[in-house]
């Protein structure tokens, strides 16, 4: 064996059998011995028709490539790019894909369509990680590429026509100082944007009987801490606490408050957002901060593995994948790239406000194809809180509430990276189509849209998840900027989003709703918004919420 410089994947009682199939040059795919349907990763309960009866079967070892990106930014010290990051879908099902590496050919040479055969690179004693190679035989015929699947038939309907959302207002924002390598403790960030949420509802501390973040005690640069430092500091003593990280997005943990207040448990939560990853970031190359170590664990065992170290490699074959199906749509991202830092050139918050072109664009290094630099987002320190209460509280606090005419949070796809949609950001979708069966109002009553833009993709998903537009029609849409900018037919993200105003990590974006509802947005104002449709989630799971003025 010889150290590649790839993070090795920690087998679990359920994997292990997976990484050790390459032993004999023989790749194994988890299969329900009752009805034959296979899986990836294992399951404990087949899909199809619920048996447990599920082992590893052998497999051609012959796929296509579903998506596919260039890695070129250098994620990991020992593992040198370019390389390409691929989801193959197996050749006896393409609902069965693996994220992997193409190996023994030019980057350039692999596309969407490339047919390809497996090859094993053993890492470890019992390990051997599937790579793929183009396929000899195939020459240059494309392979068929997997099927959107028939997402809306999943759609539940309301389960009554008594809307929770109809007993919530949201009542205060507040904002902590945002900027790069802030080198402030980042529990006092919470606190400052806690407070100021507080005041700008009319509340005291006294009156929040509830906290909700996301997403918890994380580490990373990506949390104060959760719930327990932040109610040590405010000594609030709350009847109900809510912190983690599976919810429908980072904006899940207002949705949870909504129903927290709604139900009666609570009268006025405080919801919180704070990231340092910038900072984090700093320490870490200053020395100051050990790396953590050890094996890929969790979702990372069948990514890191392969040097698809970031969400930029994940979601940049989701966008080569919409790229193949629906036409090369560069310049759209180009233009809600240009877009946002247009936007938040008026946004004295931004981090970024120089204008760029779109020459600027197109020239930019690239990340992870088809992303430059400025397809991603930017890292912050800052902190977000939202104060959600109950509706009928309002009359007697001295602020302009917003108020929530829908959610949408149902899983109506595979929850995975690569195993369910391809077509666009994986659970924009779902979400989307249960928002709008939760309310009479529709996409052309939206004055204002605030779209997770983690990635220019992810914008793109939303704004045809939502129907602002046809599946491959937001390069119409778009319009080079036209259609989204703050005059145009749908204003998205006029605060400058986390592109250029900086990555708050989902809540930024409900704070800018619910000010541009209120007409106080600190930088670029929407003439006399009504409703704002607001998203989060960046991937797996997501959410949106469909605020209005009165």
């Amino acid at each position: 064996m010889v150290d590649t410089g790839r993070p090795v994947p920690q087998p679990t009682l359920s994997s292990a059998p997976f990484w050790a199939s390459g032993a004999d040059g023989t790749l194994r795919i988890a299969q329900c011995r009752t009805c034959s349907q296979r899986m990836h990763p294992q399951s404990v309960l087949c899909p199809q028709c619920r048996g447990r009866d599920i082992g590893y079967e052998p497999v051609s070892g012959r796929g296509v490539v579903a998506g596919v990106t260039i890695n070129v930014q250098q994620w990991l010290p020992h593992f040198p790019p370019p390389y390409v990051v691929a989801i193959v879908a197996l050749e006896e099902d393409s609902g069965v894909r693996l994220t992997t590496n193409i190996v023994g050919c030019e980057p350039t040479d692999v596309q969407v369509g490339s047919k390809v055969r497996v090859v094993f690179e053993q890492v470890a004693d019992d390990i051997w990680l599937p790579l793929f190679e183009l396929d000899p035989d195939a020459g240059s015929e494309l392979g068929p590429l997997p099927e959107p699947a028939d997402y809306r038939a999943r759609l539940r309907p309301p389960v009554s026509s008594d809307k929770f959302e109809d007993r919530v207002a949201i009542t205060g924002v507040g904002q902590s100082k945002i900027g790069r390598r802030l080198m402030v403790d980042p529990l006092s960030l919470t606190v400052d944007a806690c407070l100021a949420a507080i005041d700008d509802a009319g509340l005291t501390l006294g009156d929040i009987d509830g906290l909700s973040t996301y997403p918890g005690g994380a580490a990373g640069g990506m949390s104060e801490g959760g719930v327990m430092p932040v109610e040590q500091a405010l000594q609030i003593h709350p009847t109900w606490v809510n912190g983690g990280g599976d919810l429908p997005g980072q904006n899940g943990s207002i949705i949870a408050a909504m129903l927290a207040v709604a139900s009666g448990l609570c009268r006025h939560v405080l919801c919180f957002r704070t990231v340092w990853e910038s900072s984090h970031s700093e320490l870490m190359r200053s020395g100051k901060w050990a790396p953590g170590t050890g094996r890929a664990t969790g979702m990372l065992e069948f990514r890191h593995p392969f040097g698809a170290m970031s969400a930029a490699n994940w979601i940049a074959c989701q966008a080569s994948h919409y790229f193949d199906r629906y036409g090369d749509a560069k310049d759209a991202l180009g233009a809600i790239a240009v877009n946002a830092r247009s936007n938040a050139s008026a946004n004295p918050e931004a981090v970024y406000r120089d204008p760029i072109s779109m020459d600027d664009y197109h020239s930019a290094r690239m990340v992870s194809t088809p992303f430059g630099l400025y397809d991603c987002d930017v890292p912050v320190d800052g902190a977000v809180a939202v104060i959600v209460s109950a509706a009928d509280t309002v009359k007697d606090l001295p602020g302009k509430p917003v108020f929530v005419e829908a959610i949408g949070t149902q899983i109506m796809e595979h929850l995975s990276w690569d195993q369910g949609t391809l077509t666009h950001l994986p659970q924009s979708l779902g979400p989307a189509a249960h928002l709008w069966s939760r309310t009479d109002l529709r996409p052309d009553n939206v004055d204002v849209a605030l779209l997770y833009d983690g990635f220019t993709f992810n914008a793109l998903s939303w704004l045809e998840s939502l129907g602002f537009c046809e599946f491959g029609g937001a390069r119409d849409f778009i319009d080079g900027g036209r259609g989204i900018a703050v005059d145009g037919r749908l204003p998205v993200n006029p605060h400058g989003g986390q592109l250029s105003a900086g990555r708050t990590h989902g809540y930024g974006f409900f704070r800018e709703a619910v000010l541009q509802l209120r007409g106080q947005a600190p930088g670029l104002q929407i003439a006399d918004p009504r409703v704002a449709v607001v998203t989060a989630g960046g991937g797996v799971p997501s959410g949106a919420v469909l605020l209005r003025a009165d």
